[in-house]
């Protein structure tokens, strides 16, 4: 299921070798390589890779299975369990989405490629210093499974290098996790002079980049030494396919590729061909989803009933400064807190929304509300607020139609917090 680096791969017909094309660009064209799309000997070509699926993958004779046992079996057709062109395909694209990466792996889901990330490169006695704002389950797999196996995990205030620096001086201090923005609350790290001052330690960089994707952040490019993606949001894109990806940089790719052999992690030939697929539309979702949210964010802003919205592309939001420096583009995922009120309330607002589905996840076409309580997910750091948090996920509808939702919402929440 790996991809090595696209120069040792070779370029398809008509590639310079100096390769300036564009992010849309590489969207629609990268893993469609001739061998995938066509038949030796025969003129022409499909558009996308079809599926292959494979669990046994047949020898001409005894001398050829062993010639392949002890040789590289890296995006060659071996057996079922190493990938098929299918998931080399989507790999391959996934790493040109990335300047300076070396291959892409990927995973039945995002924590299952958080997990085999965090283990290809932490051993017993190492510490991990994790961003206090990181999505739950990751804090889970290091409470729970890290601490299992004598690794200890640190947690640390997103925004506050200081704090950082001096956990980076501590000698067992192996890795460090970014997530920027932060899940549910969207604090936005500075991740260039955090990268920059992990390497002066010798520290490896991992970041959680699905909330902008590689097309708007390209976090290898701004010194992140390992990229991850919960493919399941924003690459998938229609709800239906569980997946993760992890991209690393040549030094660190080899052993992120041998880890995930370790652990027998795999996705299944029909779930990378749907992802395949949700991945050449990326560009046009996602400026969609971004256009939408922040029309409504900004009406959020405007509402009695919101204390604040939590959008690091808004202008009066911290970190916003950082955010305009290293992304290209926002995305459909925000949060706003609720001026006043009780769970009850919020659950008023929304129970009654006709054009958001309740649910986990998001990146799909769907537009989600979800409750949220940050402070249960901190230990590093205090999350106060002036009333319940909602998370939204902004999909394709018309957002008109989801202002006068939302705008019907709180007039609910404003009634049940009122008493009226």
């Amino acid at each position: 299921m790996g991809f090595r680096s696209r120069h040792a791969q070779g370029h398809r017909p008509g590639m310079s070798d100096d390769d300036n094309r564009k992010p849309l660009t590489r969207l629609a064209q990268a893993g469609r390589k001739p061998e995938w799309t066509g038949m030796p000997g025969q003129p022409g070509a499909i558009v996308s890779p079809p599926v292959w699926r494979a669990s046994t993958i047949l020898y001409d004779d005894v001398a050829h299975l062993r010639r392949a046992a002890g040789s590289s079996t890296h995006e060659r057709l071996f057996y079922g369990r190493k990938g098929t062109p299918t998931a080399w395909s989507l790999a391959d694209a996934l790493t040109e989405m990335e300047p300076g990466a070396a291959g892409t792996m990927l995973f039945p889901s995002g924590v299952a490629a958080i997990a085999c990330a965090l283990m290809a490169v932490l051993k017993p006695g190492d510490k991990l210093l994790m961003v206090d704002s990181a999505y739950d389950p990751t804090r889970n797999f290091c409470t729970q499974m890290l601490n299992g196996y004598g690794i200890e995990t640190i947690f640390y205030d997103p925004c506050d290098i200081v704090q950082l620096s001096v956990g980076l001086a501590d000698e067992r201090v192996r890795a460090l996790f970014l997530e920027s923005p932060g899940s549910l609350t969207f604090e936005v790290q500075d991740i260039p002079a955090l990268t920059a001052l992990a390497r002066q330690h010798g520290v490896v960089t991992l970041a959680d980049n699905t909330w902008a994707t590689p097309l708007y952040f390209p976090a290898l490019s701004h010194g992140v030494d390992i990229s991850i993606l919960a493919c399941t949001k924003y690459i998938v894109g229609h709800s239906d396919v569980m997946m993760g990806s992890v991209t690393a940089t040549d030094h660190w790719f080899g052993k992120i590729r041998q880890t995930a052999y370790l652990f027998g992690q795999m996705v299944s030939p029909d779930d990378a061909w749907l992802a395949s697929r949700g991945l050449r539309t990326l560009g046009v979702r996602l400026k969609q989803h971004q256009d939408s949210a922040l029309a409504i964010a900004h009406w959020l802003k405007d509402q009695p009933e919101v204390a604040r919205v939590l959008h690091p592309a808004l202008p009066d939001c911290p970190g916003h400064a950082l955010w305009r420096r290293d992304f290209s583009g926002s995305t459909g995922l925000f949060s706003f807190v609720l001026n006043g009120g009780d769970d009850v309330a919020r659950a008023a607002l929304i129970d009654g929304l006709a054009h958001f589905g309740i649910g986990y996840s998001w990146g799909g076409f769907e537009s989600l509300a979800l409750p949220v309580d940050p402070a249960r997910y901190r230990s590093a750091t205090v999350w106060q607020a002036q009333g319940p948090t909602v998370r939204l996920h902004i999909g394709l509808e018309d957002p008109a139609d989801l202002i006068a939702d939302l705008d019907a919402g709180l007039a609910r929440f404003r009634a049940v917090r009122d008493g009226g």
